[in-house]
């Protein structure tokens, strides 16, 4: 989802163990078994409102009145970590164990779409029209949406304006270009363009790719069975990526090590702006009035890493009192308190401006147009872990980025079996 390097997505964005990969291909092949009893409902989600008290207030609110409204159904919703979420699920579904529908994002649903009852089944027809084509665009695989959409998120560009204020700059930039260019003179004054954090253990989604995709590339090709990174709008992002770490624009440290975000120049109020946290994250260090939004950077076009949080039913569940569980949960009276207790957006027209008179996520929402949830493909994440090392090794000049992007497509190719 992302709000990734957020103090949620730090935890949640560390890779699973290569368990979960094993596991997954297991699951792929079978169905879930539900574990619940009869006319229990039981959800498996994780903490989407970083505040345990509150998290655990909404879903119990919700479960009150669905099950006022639905005699004799109960329904389970228990609440995990984010870390090692797809270990836990993927070993629950092998061993007939699973929930009946459980909180996943874009990029998991090619891995478990064989598990996954397909949203059409159950989701009504006004609602499946009341999505934004964000949303719903963001959970269909080969033409089936494999989950209810609950919230939607953005990661703009957002900028200090304390440092362009201290060096007497009042345009921000809005491409690359831009801000190569305003770089030299922020370092003079003892500041970073931007931060990168180039650590193996992030996810490339809110790092790497952002450039890749304004850069006119992508990770795969539209079919999905070629990788293509490697390709001239790859280099391209690489090169302009390590132009920032050899120019000292960007905290080198970061390159190889991600410490708590109070101590990165970035909370310190070092860096002019970043893709790479949310307000929300930089709000305590810089202030809410310091914090200005930008549309994401361009080269060739403007594109930024978004997200969409989505239930899906598993196979094995009672799809009538399970369908109407997700589909109770997904009104939008209901998930407006999820959406803001975390500071997120609807995923459906009718869910309106949750944020009337607040300025800053209001235009965080403008930029919701100009995101991507990224690729859909049941490779994606392994994919990332073998590019994540060979861009670290091109940012640390052991290679050049060409031969680090082909490196690292040789080994993701080869996953895909051609």
């Amino acid at each position: 989802m992302s709000r990734l390097l957020t103090r949620r997505s730090r935890v949640r964005a560390v890779a699973a163990p290569a368990l979960a990969t094993a596991l997954a291909v297991g699951v792929l092949a079978g169905c879930s078994g539900s574990g619940s009893d009869d006319n229990t409902v039981t959800m498996w989600t994780y903490p989407v409102i970083f505040d345990e008290a509150k998290n655990k207030a909404y879903w119990d609110g919700l479960v009150k009145a669905f099950e006022k409204e639905h005699s004799g159904v109960k329904v389970k919703v228990e609440t995990f970590p984010w870390a090692n979420r797809d270990t836990a699920l993927a070993t629950a579904i092998a061993s007939g164990k699973g929930p009946d529908a459980v909180y996943l994002i874009p990029d998991q649903l090619p891995k478990y779409a064989r598990s996954i009852v397909p949203a059409d089944e159950y989701m009504p027809a006004d609602a499946r029209s009341d999505y934004t084509d964000f949303a719903l665009k963001s959970v269909t695989y080969d033409g089936k949406a494999l989950g209810t959409p609950v919230l939607t998120s953005a990661n703009p560009l957002i900028c200090d304006k304390r440092v362009f204020e201290a060096i007497g700059e009042k345009n921000y930039p809005t491409s690359w270009a831009e801000l190569e260019a305003l770089a030299p003179e922020l370092k003079k004054k003892g500041y970073y363009a931007t931060s990168y954090s180039g650590d193996t253990q992030q996810t490339l989604n809110m790092t790497f790719y952002p450039l890749l995709w304004q850069a006119g590339g992508d990770v795969f090709s539209e079919d999905g069975k070629q990788v293509t990174f490697n390709d001239a709008a790859g280099v391209k992002a690489l090169t302009y990526l390590k132009k920032l770490v050899d120019g000292g624009y960007t905290d080198k440290d970061l390159v190889t090590t991600t410490p708590k975000l109070e101590q990165t120049p970035t909370a310190k109020g070092k860096v002019a702006c970043t893709w790479q946290n949310t307000p929300a994250d930089v709000e305590p260090f810089w202030g809410k009035e310091n914090i200005v939004v930008q549309p994401p950077l361009k080269e060739t076009a403007s594109v930024g890493y978004g997200t969409v949080g989505a239930l899906s039913m598993l196979k094995g569940a009672d799809k009538k009192n399970t369908g109407d569980w997700l589909n109770f949960v997904a009104e939008s009276k209901n998930t407006a308190g999820l959406q803001t207790g975390a500071g997120y957006f609807p995923a459906r027209k009718s869910g309106g401006d949750l944020y009337p008179g607040d300025a800053l996520q209001t235009a965080v929402g403008a930029t919701l147009p100009t995101m991507t949830v990224g690729p859909l493909q049941d490779k994606a994440r392994e994919v990332q872990g073998v590019l994540a090392p060979e861009i670290q090794a091109a940012l640390l000049g052991k290679k050049s980025p060409q031969e680090a992007l082909d490196a690292a497509q040789k080994a993701a190719q080869a996953m895909l079996g051609r």
